[in-house]
């Protein structure tokens, strides 16, 4: 009767890319916070549309004030942050529409928020998103995807398992 309540679980969390465009290596995000991994694990994602999608089913737990990340937890406990561009906490929330609260529950592939990449980009800054794992003593990045170019809402972007 206890044996299944102690046993390791090695089911894999899927997570949709969140948005359209390019996948690349955190190492590649030219952020040494995001690159040098000091938030954690994950990838990014160069835009090409500004549409953001939910990577599974959850809950928001925290938007930014300032409107340029998004802390989401899935229904496996799964923590993840998509962090809209580089720097762009100094925008202030302008140019970004969030659609989602703190505490609102969330399912793959619902809107989440747009950001407008023109105005990221003249205001100077970069439209790279990272997309990153935040309870990474817990969870593992498995499998990223393999692909270049990811649909957001509909590819996988990658799989994370329990330690």
């Amino acid at each position: 009767m206890f044996k299944s309540l102690f046993k390791k679980s090695d089911k894999s969390i899927t997570l949709l890319a969140p948005l359209t465009g390019k996948v690349v290596p955190l190492e590649e995000v030219p952020d040494q916070v995001f690159s040098q991994k000091m938030m954690g694990d994950g990838v990014a994602i160069i835009p090409s549309n500004s549409t953001v999608y939910s990577p599974f089913d959850g809950e928001i737990v925290n938007v930014f004030q300032t409107k340029h990340a998004i802390t989401l937890r899935s229904n496996e406990g799964v923590e993840i942050l998509i962090h809209m561009g580089l720097d762009t906490v100094n925008l202030k929330g302008d140019g970004f529409d969030i659609k989602v609260s703190d505490g609102e529950k969330i399912t793959k592939g619902s809107l989440l928020a747009n950001f407008d990449l023109t105005k990221v980009k003249e205001a100077g800054y970069e439209v790279i998103t990272p997309i990153i794992l935040l309870n990474g003593d817990t969870y593992e990045i498995n499998q990223q995807s393999l692909s270049n170019m990811v649909n957001g809402g509909n590819d996988i972007l990658m799989e994370i398992t329990k330690k």
